[in-house]
């Protein structure tokens, strides 16, 4: 097997798996640059892939190969409003952040779980019919070597979470509602007294995590388990929240750090695909992202600086 026939296996794969993870981690950009930690987006992620589910069985019949794309709208909604739990725990009520996204997390799956229980009576929801499926793209596909490798048997969400990466870093950087929210996550009482709303940025970074992570849970649900299970999302919520931290919480960085964790997921799917890798045994490629995960961390967080107001809450008029 050539070099450019194992990049045309590993690098669609890596594309496929990591879409959610980027999704997710820009949600966490949003939060923790306005100043507030999200533990919860394995939650919130969590509670889009069941929304995802629920509103594709719901809407299939009626409106067909649209109902994935249409759930996705559905689960950024639902989960939009589910962190609305944790901006008033943790911003109205100034309880600790991390506390109260460790309780997203337990309620987003005891939630869940018990209204699959009370739908389906049994502990997972029926297979969808229409799934976010690979695509080839139109003319792209063809072009000779890259075609293969970059723009074949991909689905569009991954391209979607790419573009929308970029899109974010443009409205964090250079816009002023970008600015308004560094400034709350650096300084707040400087912003307070500039007359931005400290509060009201930080609702809505949380909002926009919430809408992220949801969208990131139904595009997994809908472009890889087909279903969901108290087990659909098992640690890419905190994946793409590590993603977001080796990515400095920069929208590019934390692009580029979940597409190299979605590569190292990607390998349990192609290892039997590649030379080299078919011989090792499969449970070490699939604990293998959570292995690059804390290597990755730990080579890299002690040289990154998180936003200096992250995790303290904000009382008006008090240093």
């Amino acid at each position: 097997m050539s070099f450019l026939e194992i990049l045309a296996i590993i690098i669609p794969a890596a594309l496929y798996t990591a879409a959610p993870l980027v999704f997710t981690a820009l949600g966490g950009v949003f939060s923790e640059r306005s100043g507030v930690v999200n533990i919860g987006l394995e939650g919130l992620m969590l509670f889009g892939a069941f929304t995802g589910v629920l509103t594709t069985l719901m809407i299939q019949d009626t409106v067909g190969a649209a109902s994935p794309w249409i759930a996705i709208l559905a689960a950024a909604l639902a989960s939009g409003l589910f962190s609305l739990l944790h901006a008033v725990a943790s911003i109205t009520l100034r309880a600790d952040q991390t506390v109260s996204g460790v309780a997203i997390n337990f309620l987003a799956a005891g939630l869940s779980l018990f209204l699959i229980k009370k739908i389906f009576d049994k502990g997972q929801t029926d297979f969808v019919q229409f799934r976010i499926n690979k695509s080839d793209v139109p003319f792209l596909s063809d072009i000779p070597v890259i075609g293969d490798i970059f723009f074949s048997r991909i689905p569009y969400t991954s391209y979607l979470a790419i573009l929308i990466a970029i899109l974010v870093w443009y409205i964090i950087y250079k816009t002023p509602f970008g600015l308004r929210m560094r400034a709350v996550g650096e300084h707040p009482m400087a912003a307070d007294t500039m007359g931005i709303n400290v509060t009201r940025m930080r609702y809505i970074g949380v909002m926009i995590s919430g809408v992220f992570a949801g969208i990131g849970g139904a595009v997994y649900a809908l472009s890889i388990s087909g279903n969901f299970t108290g087990g659909t999302i098992s640690g890419q919520g905190f994946l793409a929240l590590a993603a977001m931290i080796f990515g400095k919480w920069h929208p590019l960085g934390a692009m580029g750090a979940a597409l190299f964790f979605g590569f190292a997921q990607s390998l349990s799917i192609t290892g039997a695909q590649i030379p080299l890798l078919k011989e090792i045994p499969s449970v070490f490629l699939i604990i293998a992202p959570y292995v690059l995960t804390i290597l990755a961390l730990t080579g890299f967080v002690g040289r990154a600086e998180a936003p200096k107001a992250l995790g303290t809450p904000y009382e008006k008029g008090k240093r």
